[in-house]
Formats: C-alpha cells, structure tokens, sequence
C-alpha cells in the first residue's frame, strides 16, 4: 500500500503564479510585439519586400492571460499567406516543389528568451 502525505498548503505557489500573471502589462507585451516585427522583417527572405514589411502583432487578452499574436498581411491571389509559403515550403503550377525555410522561428526565439528572461527577473523579486 502506497501512503501520501501532504503538510500545509499551496498559499506559496498560488502567490508565485499570481506574481506570474502581473509580470507583463500591456507595455511589456507591446515592447516584445515590436521587437517582435522588427525580427520578423530583418529574417523575412526578401523578392519585393512586401512580405517583410507585412509583418504586424496584436496582444490578446483572455481570462487569466495574454498573448502576443504575430499576423502577416501578404497573400498570394487566391489568399495564402505568402509568409507560411516560405517557411514551410509549397507546390508551385507546374508540379515543382519549392521548400521552406525556417525563418520565423529563429528570428523569434532572441525575443522569446529575452521576454522569459525579464519575467524570471520580475517573478524572482517579489
């Protein structure tokens, strides 16, 4: 037989979650948006330039969290977006293959870690 014990209670790591959740206000988050586009635009593989400078971000709020949404404006005639093409590769009208190339990821993983790095720093203070 297996016994488990548990001695008082979660008050801590709640506290720690709530401090989580306060770490990034809006301001955080925009900060990150941008510096999101901006790595977005310098990796982006470049023809014309539309795709590049089509880059944009919206912070969403939903209950309990918020997210940062990177959205690009740049589809091809029947509407696919063109930046998902490049990174993950596509057919083309004469039975070619064109392959991706994984921009985006690593044009966002700096940001990323700078954004985790901050809400450690802020989480760690309180």
């Amino acid at each position: 037989m297996i016994e488990i014990r548990q001695k008082g209670d979660f008050s801590r790591l709640n506290g720690f979650f709530e401090r989580c959740k306060e770490v990034f206000k809006h301001g955080e988050l925009d900060k990150y948006g941008r510096a999101g586009v901006e790595a977005l635009e310098s990796a982006t593989p470049r023809d014309t330039g539309k795709t590049a400078s089509s880059w944009t971000y919206e912070i969403v709020h939903r209950e309990g969290s918020s997210s940062i949404e990177f959205h690009n404006s740049n589809l091809t005639e029947i509407g696919y977006p063109i930046a998902i093409l490049i990174q993950y590769g596509h057919g083309t009208k004469n039975g070619g293959y064109v392959e991706g190339i994984d921009y985006i990821n690593p044009a966002l993983k700096p940001v990323f870690e700078d954004m985790a790095n901050e809400a450690y720093k802020e989480v760690k203070k309180a």
